[in-house]
């Protein structure tokens, strides 16, 4: 099967499907901004991201979300746990972690099926 690359960068590539799997790579929200309002517009990329490839939030396989702090953990899953919907809930992983940037607080790596696959 071919491995289709989108959105490349000459780094990396925002998107990777191959044999039916969607890899999107680390997504952020706007630096400085809250907690909440970070894992918000992380969460709407990554929806966003999946929907070009063919999949939705209810295919993730699995998450890795990071936290520049893990005293943040629990505002951050306020947000998720409204986004994720019952019974499509990925293996997840979350941990703590310097991010590319001081003003970032989130960052969240998804692998998902294509729908349907």
């Amino acid at each position: 099967m071919a491995i289709e690359r989108h959105h490349g960068t000459g780094r990396m590539s925002r998107i990777v499907v191959h044999n039916g799997t969607v890899y999107l790579c680390g997504q952020v929200g706007t630096r400085g901004e809250s907690v909440t309002r970070q894992t918000e517009e992380t969460l709407a990329k990554i929806d966003g991201l999946l929907a070009e490839a063919g999949s939705s939030k209810d295919d993730i396989l699995q998450a890795i979300v990071w936290l520049s702090d893990m005293a943040d953990f629990a505002e951050m899953n306020a947000v998720w746990d409204t986004w994720v919907n019952d019974g499509h809930e990925p293996a997840r992983a979350c941990g703590e972690a310097k991010l590319a940037s001081p003003d970032l607080k989130v960052e969240i790596i998804v692998t998902a099926a294509v729908s349907g696959s």
